[in-house]
């Protein structure tokens, strides 16, 4: 009788779920997976020696360029470690501002999120409907920083611009468009930019519902997500687990609790915590997050109304002076041109900063040698602890099952070859 082998299979590097940049060698034993190696290597772009040899204003925009969907939770760790070094504090306005898109960056991870993991394992419509929300937060983020995705927005001593007084409005581009139809279209954005995006906070709770409506107890979504992917807390504490993929398995870890950053200490919210620990259970923690985001980005805006203030720190070292300045004073000219010629020098030192990304923790590890740009720097970037947990994870499930957890562990390539 002819001997049964195991025989290997090279999934992707097409895969939807890893944007076509994960190699999965998976070893089968009929459908069954057996082992899977993930191949990283495929996008590798050297991130943290090219900051080695930029400014530290130079590298920034770098930051954008590694998880592309969290783009300035990414800002956030670096310009921090830049401010821990420097001993510079940004102003409080700067630090809600920081706060209120760190949370919409949220918002807009985790609706790709569940839009992409159910068009993974087959619901067409859900990506439909987060892409839809996702807009407004995309038109947020190009309003305040010129850019939709790549913002660049935050900067040691505080961010690039206080928020504008306007929102961009559509005009009549389409012949099937009504005036009615536009002046609804355009109600939302005829304040400044906190109405809009506090016109948004009050809609989008029933927008969670209506994804809640499709998912949550969707007979095929449960089917394919409940018991997959299971990882007990002990076992995601010491694979290095972060983030959503740590809170699934019932842990109450977060960094905005547990060692507070900017304003998160002055802010209420609180944090969900899963109990099986399998793909299902982390769905319905992103879910409950983006629910708490809402509630975050609510009262940043309340603040913001009635506090106004400066989004910069007051030193010319460090930070520009205004146009006006520098087109009519020497020495505001002199400090334009060091600043964005040569840069600023940052003390002797070394120092670890991270932040509650989307996917978990996000940190950038600094050493300065004094010189005006980083000696070394080390990127601690969440889904490259969680993809080697990839083989654990789907050994003994189906090939199928490996789209699910691919999707579950919401990897971005960006940020693991970086």
């Amino acid at each position: 009788m002819a001997e049964i082998k195991n025989y290997t299979l090279n999934f992707g590097p097409q895969h939807p779920a890893a944007h076509g940049v994960l190699r999965l060698v998976l070893e089968l034993d009929g459908e069954v997976i057996q082992r899977a190696d993930p191949h990283i290597g495929l996008l590798h772009r050297g991130t943290e020696k090219l900051a080695e040899h930029r400014t530290y204003l130079q590298a920034l925009p770098y930051m954008d360029r590694l998880d592309y969907v969290s783009m300035m939770c990414n800002e956030h760790a670096y310009v921090m470690a830049i401010e821990k070094l420097m001993g510079v504090t940004p102003p409080v306005r700067a630090q809600y501002i920081r706060v209120m898109f760190d949370e919409i960056t949220r918002l807009l991870n985790h609706l790709l999120q569940i839009g992409t993991h159910g068009l993974d394992v087959g619901a067409m419509a859900i990506f439909l409907y987060a892409f839809r929300d996702r807009e407004d937060l995309m038109d947020c983020y190009e309003a305040v920083s010129g850019a939709r995705l790549h913002a660049a927005y935050y900067r040691p001593g505080g961010v690039y611009r206080d928020l504008p007084d306007a929102m961009p409005q559509y005009g009549k581009s389409s012949q099937y468009r009504s005036a009615k139809e536009l002046k609804a279209m355009n109600d939302a954005r005829s304040g400044s930019m906190l109405d809009f995006i506090e016109d948004f906070t009050n809609r989008f709770p029933a927008a969670v519902d209506e994804y809640e409506t499709l998912l949550t107890d969707n007979r095929i979504w449960k089917q394919r997500l409940v018991g997959i992917g299971v990882v007990d807390p002990d076992r995601a504490k010491a694979l290095g687990f972060t983030g959503p993929m740590l809170r699934g398995s019932g842990v109450a870890w977060d960094l905005r609790k547990n060692q507070p950053y900017e304003v998160y200490d002055q802010l209420q919210f609180d944090i969900a915590v899963g109990v099986n620990g399998d793909c299902y259970d982390r769905y319905l923690v992103r879910v409950a997050e983006m629910r708490e985001s809402n509630r975050i980005i609510r009262q940043c805006v309340h603040w913001l109304k009635n506090n106004p203030g400066p989004v910069m720190v007051d030193n010319h070292k460090v930070s520009p002076p205004s146009r006006t300045g520098m087109k009519s004073n020497m020495e505001d000219l002199i400090h334009h041109f060091k600043l964005f010629t040569e840069g600023f020098h940052v003390p002797v030192g070394e120092a670890y900063s991270a932040v509650e990304h989307p996917k978990g923790e996000f940190g950038i590890y600094m050493v300065s040698d004094g010189a005006n740009k980083p000696y070394r720097l080390k990127i601690r970037a969440p889904g490259f602890a969680h993809l080697q947990a990839l083989d654990e994870m789907s050994r003994g499930h189906m090939i199928a099952d490996a789209v699910t957890i691919i999707g579950t562990q919401d990897i971005v390539f960006g940020e693991i070859d970086r």
